[in-house]
């Protein structure tokens, strides 16, 4: 490959990579609401679909870069790859939701280059929804693109939290929070709601790369505010294992409404990681 498609997918390529997660969404679809679980040895559920999907994308991925680029993936390899593209791969994003039959789950996949998102897709099967962001092209929505002003005319109160942030709502009782909740179950859906316009920030407390990485294009793109409250994940390193590294952020629409939620993100923070010192 030469330097100008490593640092950017050709046309063909990203024709193929639709065609992929077409395949892949096809499947998720027939066995949605309709498989057993297991329990991984970090305590998080898997499937034979969750299987199935992370082997076929990283096998399409190989074959579509040539075996160029390197893949890390939930459900695969966690070690960061020795390539100046790679991909990180989140097959089936809301596993529980996805057992449960609850049609909110995604298949989130992004390719870095020089250490952040060059590409993103996260694909929503239940929802018929398909988001595609590339670096410095802005961000479609089913091959419609989105007004980077769209988010500024959201009237959202809500706010996404995920099941572990949650708990920050026990530590300022005398305060209201500042938004209605809103918990999907699912990471990358959490974050790009904020994208979009659904709601107007959101708190991860515990998220894994493959969580954030398509997601954070998407907000990028879209000019969304990220605060990284512990690692910064731009600063990621070749042969660096990322199965037990947490990537804490907090993410909103705007300045003004990321500092509505500052207070509680230090509460989530000092409850979660507690040897952390920050200082806003």
């Amino acid at each position: 490959m030469n330097q100008e498609s490593t640092n950017q997918l050709n046309r063909d390529q990203l024709i193929e990579m639709n065609k992929l997660i077409d395949q892949v969404a096809k499947k998720q679809l027939l066995d949605f609401g309709k498989i057993s679980t297991e329990i991984k040895p970090d305590g998080t559920l898997i499937t034979s679909c969750d299987r199935w999907s992370d082997d076929f994308i990283v096998k399409g991925i190989s074959r579509i870069t040539n075996n160029q680029e390197g893949v890390l993936s939930e459900e695969g390899s966690k070690l960061v790859p020795n390539t100046k593209a790679f991909w990180v791969v989140d097959p089936l994003d809301g596993t529980t939701n996805f057992a449960a039959g609850i049609p909110h789950w995604g298949i989130s996949i992004a390719r870095f280059v020089n250490g952040t998102p060059e590409s993103a897709f996260l694909d929503i099967p239940a929802l018929e929804k398909r988001i595609i962001a590339i670096r410095g092209k802005g961000v479609w929505i089913n091959g419609k693109a989105i007004d980077l002003e769209r988010k500024s005319y959201s009237k959202s109160e809500c706010v996404s939290l995920c099941s572990r942030s949650i708990n920050v709502l026990q530590e300022m009782q005398d305060h209201s929070f500042p938004g209605k909740i809103r918990l999907l179950g699912v990471s990358s859906l959490n974050m790009t709601s904020v994208a979009i316009g659904q709601t107007f920030g959101a708190l991860e407390a515990t998220p894994k790369i493959w969580d954030i990485a398509a997601a954070w294009l998407i907000l990028s793109e879209l000019n969304c505010i990220i605060k990284w409250l512990d690692v910064d994940p731009s600063s990621l390193k070749a042969g660096e294992n990322l199965s037990s590294t947490n990537f804490p952020l907090l993410t909103a629409i705007s300045k003004t409404d990321l500092e509505k939620l500052l207070p509680w993100s230090n509460i989530l923070m000092e409850k979660i990681y507690p040897k952390i010192n920050l200082k806003f």
